[in-house]
């Protein structure tokens, strides 16, 4: 062994040194006179340090304990420090690893002072080293050690960089972290260690829940973990409680998990609900909204906790909202979180339901001008004044600096609560209507300043428009509220606001929109602009003083510019991209997310044009007008855009702009909801061949229609046999409801009343196979008739030309009801599964005990031209019973709910998928392939494109899976989809080739894998894993 070089390399009072103190100098020296005692030198000229003797290793430690403290801020990035880091980190893992318990837990508290001593950038590189021995120790069950180790390694991963993650993650795996903080919690849930234990293991295990979604399942799925955090959460010691909170958080980013927590969750939401409460300390306070937000990500569960507990719940968030009792210095930090934690929270008005009545019965309104003004509780506020005065105050409000932060949540909340609130809503009746006046006076004069702003030529202030956006839009909100007082005020005051400049501020926002429309390309101010001034077009559309001048300056022609250019452009943007205030952090790292798309969806410029079309087409006076509006306009003709609208409507996800486009296409006389199963099913209105039931008229005339299309989508048609039609049940909303009241056998005649003409009720049934009619003006009259009385109110909003409310869900022309009980006295044909796994088979409806569905040949042959071609050839097939299908069972229940539904149902994601085995995986993905083949088979492009979609989405998570994927493509001569699992092989090609698991496949197979890694070579691809 040879001596170090260490003292030359830092000693003597060089340049360098002269910045830091004797005594660090000394203790630095020391530092490596200890290391050297360790050190092992070889003729290589490498080192490497190694030593057992305990007295060492503990002088060791000492050593660079004493040398951490004396770094002081200016010394940090001494060169003197960051040349001692690594030798440092070194002599503290071989200590670790060697696991001598009478060191073990100095050792691991020299490693929290070092991460927290030395910054980020300089520790770094290092800490990818440490993260194995810490993770390691956890399985020793030693209540220090573990506790050391726990909180060096929470430092450790919340201070890594994103590059490391997944070989963090490899080595957290490979120790099998995760189970034994779980089995470390599940020590403290029996009261076997004491509460710090549980602090540190709990927010270590938050952070990695937190970090990688695949860690999440098997805790969150863990029932006795689960069950001793029920026992936990009920301790009085709030450090705890801070502790599950936060453990639940990170399991909520799961939606799968969310739900888990809140099925018999009634405890757990009693405790989150008592940790808002002000009696709390802040953090509990905080921590208890952020549990929250986390479980209320997904409408249907918060509809879910709400139908629990939604009094409580909105109490706690109108009381964290009113909490502002000190707003100076670090009170003021901390209140100020908390009040936006509260405002995230209450964000939960998005959604309609009887939360809203909730909010308004314990003043909101109240709550949120107290939040704008810091003088609310001025006389002024509660008493009548007049509109001048009433504007005068809220100038001085909008223009105060107060609580800015929140600005944002409060127009968002008071424009949501205006969607959703009910025509006849009297704000005297759970409120003071003055505070409700002001509120609207408030947000109208932001919108008007926004407005005042952007017609200035150098204003170029985009963070000033992040914060007026949710002001215009809260406003546009207010004018088309369905409350009759809302949108009566809302229309009044700004009519008032904009009187001195209103029709410049007009001309301005019709110049700048027609001027968007023809550039080519649009940055974020300018998209910015485009919505603010597409909001301020709409609200100007609401207010009946300003039509006239819209319709004279062509607003219509702007508007129908603005939905050629967004069409043309793809211009695709999201309200979060320009709505900051809206970023969570929780969704950048939720998993299991079965995300549905907000109702204004990715569209935002073409939702808000076509909303100004629609009230401009409106209030243009009559349908000719619009008509004659077109004919002389050449930036869309009339059937260009019929079908532009059709289009968004069939392949859009976004339910507001699929309900503007349909309403819009009212206008024209369309009336519906256009689908791509609508259009599919459409094709059996001509088709009389598996007609089970006539409908009658007191003419004589008849009309044969398909009893399984009717049972969905219009059973107030068809009453039960033997009762009187007096008493029929209308409700064709709802066909659950129906099918448990009246399962009786339907009449094979329906006659229907004098009212009924043939013209009409073949317009009627137009709507009822393909989703949408076209009708003239003269027909409406009568079709609204026929619709009321089927209770088809979808088709009777659009007959009736009222306008979309806000958060409708956009109609489906889902047949999936119809495999059902409903649907199983239409049935005339079975199809049987090649194969199934299933140990036995009972059917609920008959006594074949192999695995089949009971489905309509009608669905079947309009959805399948393979299959209209069978049952007409005349072939034995065409006249049995039943039909094999060749494929698994699983594989044939996906292709008969795509038939009803038009919809693929999807492997499972997130962290289910990422803990599954590759047995699991591939049973899960085995189904997709065959189908893929079944789709070339049975000519169904519009099925094989989204299975191949899942394939490739399973393969990018699951390379290893393309190992099978590719043999069963070949079995199947799937070739396309073999050269896909080859391609995804190809990095793999030398581990697989070497590893022997190339065996399992033929020659001509592994060439076509060789092939691909070649190419893949040569564009410079790495072969890896």
């Amino acid at each position: 062994m040879r001596s170090s070089t260490s003292t030359s390399k830092h000693g003597g009072a060089s340049e360098n040194n002269r910045s830091i103190s004797g005594h660090m100098y000394t203790l630095h020296q020391r530092l490596y006179h200890a290391l050297n005692l360790g050190t092992r030198f070889y003729d290589d000229n490498t080192k490497k340090w190694m030593c057992t003797d305990i007295e060492v290793q503990r002088h060791v430690v000492r050593s660079i304990t004493a040398f951490l403290d004396s770094i002081s801020g200016d010394t940090l990035h001494h060169p003197l420090v960051k040349d001692s880091v690594a030798d440092m980190v070194v002599a503290l893992v071989w200590i670790l690893h060697y696991k001598n318990g009478a060191i073990l837990n100095i050792a691991a508290k020299v490693v929290v002072k070092l991460v927290n001593v030395l910054p980020s950038s300089v520790v770094q590189p290092y800490l990818l080293d440490l993260v194995h021995p810490l993770s390691s120790l956890l399985s020793l069950h030693q209540v220090e050690v573990s506790v050391s180790c726990a909180t060096a390694l929470n430092l450790i991963l919340s201070n890594l960089s994103s590059k490391s993650e997944k070989a963090i993650w490899g080595i957290l795996n490979k120790t099998e972290t995760v189970a034994h903080i779980v089995s470390n919690i599940q020590d403290f849930s029996g009261g076997i260690i004491p509460s710090e234990y549980f602090q540190e293991m709990a927010s270590l295990l938050s952070t990695i829940l937190w970090r990688w979604p695949s860690s999440r399942y098997p805790v969150w799925s863990d029932v006795k973990l689960m069950k001793g955090l029920e026992s936990i959460h009920t301790k009085p010691d709030l450090s705890v409680r801070v502790a599950v909170l936060k453990l639940y958080s990170a399991l909520a980013l799961c939606d799968r998990a969310a739900a888990n927590l809140i099925e018999n969750g009634e405890a757990l939401l009693q405790m989150m609900v008592q940790c808002m409460g002000s009696s709390n300390p802040h953090s509990v306070q905080v921590e208890g909204f952020r549990l929250a937000q986390c479980l209320v990500r997904n409408e249907e569960i918060c509809l879910k906790i709400l139908s629990l507990c939604c009094g409580p719940l909105v109490n706690a968030i109108i009381c964290g909202i009113s909490q502002r009792s000190s707003l100076s210095g670090k009170a003021a930090d901390d209140q100020v979180s908390l009040l936006v934690e509260a405002c995230r929270l209450a964000l939960i008005t998005r959604w309609a339901g009887e939360h809203h009545i909730c909010f308004w019965k314990q003043g909101i309104d109240r709550v949120l001008l107290g939040l704008l003004s810091e003088d609310f509780h001025n006389n002024s506020y509660q008493h009548f004044v007049s509109l001048e005065q009433q504007i005068s105050i809220a100038q001085e409000v909008v223009s105060a600096n107060y609580l800015l932060v929140l600005r944002g949540y409060i127009w968002d909340i008071l424009g949501w609560l205006a969607a959703h609130c009910a025509e006849d809503f009297n704000p005297n009746t759970h409120g003071n209507e003055h505070h409700l006046n002001h509120l609207i006076t408030c947000t109208c004069l932001e919108f008007v300043e926004s407005i005042r702003k952007w017609c200035q030529v150098c204003q170029n202030d985009v963070s000033d428009t992040f914060k007026s956006e949710s002001a215009s839009r809260a406003v546009l909100m207010m004018i088309y509220s369905p409350c009759k007082y809302i949108a009566s005020r809302a229309r009044f005051i700004l009519s008032e606001i904009l009187k001195p400049n209103g029709k410049e501020y007009l001309k301005h926002i019709l110049r700048t929109l027609n001027y968007t429309a023809s550039q080519t390309n649009i940055g974020m101010p300018n998209v910015l602009k485009l919505v603010i001034n597409l909001i301020g077009l709409t609200c100007y559309s609401g207010l009946p003083q300003y039509r006239r001048h819209l319709f004279k300056s062509e607003g219509i022609k702007t508007l129908l510019v603005l939905v050629k250019f967004c069409l043309d452009n793809d211009v695709h943007i999201k309200r979060l991209s320009f709505a900051p205030h809206l970023h969570n952090k929780f969704h950048d790292r939720s998993c299991c997310w079965v995300c549905t798309e907000e109702w204004e969806g990715r569209d935002i410029p073409l939702l808000y044009s076509l909303w100004g079309l629609a009230e401009l087409m409106h209030n243009s006076g009559s349908v000719r007008n619009i008509l004659d509006i077109f004919a002389g306009e050449m930036t869309y003709l009339e059937t260009e855009l019929v079908s532009k609208l059709q289009d968004i409507c069939i392949h859009t996800s976004s339910p507001g702009l699929r309900w503007y486009a349909a309403y819009v296409l009212s206008y024209f006389g369309v009336y519906g909801f256009p689908s791509k199963l609508g259009k599919r099913i459409g094709k059996a209105l001509d088709e009389k061949e598996y007609a089970d039931v006539q409908l009658i008229l007191t003419n004589g005339q008849s009309l044969s229609v398909h009893g399984v299309v009717f049972v969905v989508r219009c059973s107030a048609l068809l009453p039960p046999k033997g009762l009187p039609l007096k008493e029929k049940t209308f409700d064709g909303s709802s066909i659950k409801d129906f099918t448990e009241k009246v399962c009786g056998e339907f009449q094979k005649e329906v006659r229907l009343s004098a009212h009924v003409d043939h013209e009409t009720l073949v317009k009627l049934l137009e709507y009822v196979y393909s989703g949408y009619s076209q009708a003239g003006e003269e027909l409406v009259k009568k079709l609204k008739t026929l619709a009321k009385r089927c209770n088809l109110q979808p088709l009777l909003q659009l007959l009736s030309r009222k306008r979309p409310k806000w958060g409708t869900p956009f109609p489906s022309s889902d047949l999936s009801l119809a495999l059902g009980p409903a649907g199983l006295q239409f049935s005339d044909i079975i199809l049987e599964a090649k194969e199934t796994e299933l140990m036995c088979w009972t059917c609920s409806f008959c006594s074949l005990s192999v695995a089949h569905i009971h489905v309509h040949k009608v669905i079947l042959s309009s959805s399948c031209d393979y299959m209209r071609a069978l049952f007409q050839s005349g072939m034995k097939e065409s006249h049995s019973g039943t039909i094999k299908v060749p494929v698994s069972w699983e594989a044939l229940v996906k292709l008969v709910n795509w038939f009803y539904s038009n919809e693929l149902s999807r492997p499972p994601s997130g962290c289910l998928w990422d803990y599954m085995e590759t047995k699991e995986k591939l049973y899960e993905l085995k189904p997709y392939v065959e189908l893929c083949w079944l789709a070339e088979f049975w000519f169904l492009e519009d099925l094989k494109e989204p299975c191949s979609n899942v394939i490739v989405s399973c393969l990018d998570s699951a390379r290893l899976l393309s190992i099978n994927v590719i043999q069963i493509a070949a079995n199947l001569s799937l070739w396309k989809m073999a050269e896909v699992a080859a391609n995804y092989m190809a990095p793999l090609y030398r581990q697989l080739r070497d590893s022997g698991e190339l065996e399992v496949l033929d020659d001509m197979l592994v060439d076509m894998v060789r092939a691909a890694s070649v190419r893949l070579s040569q564009e410079g691809g790495s072969n890896s894993w």
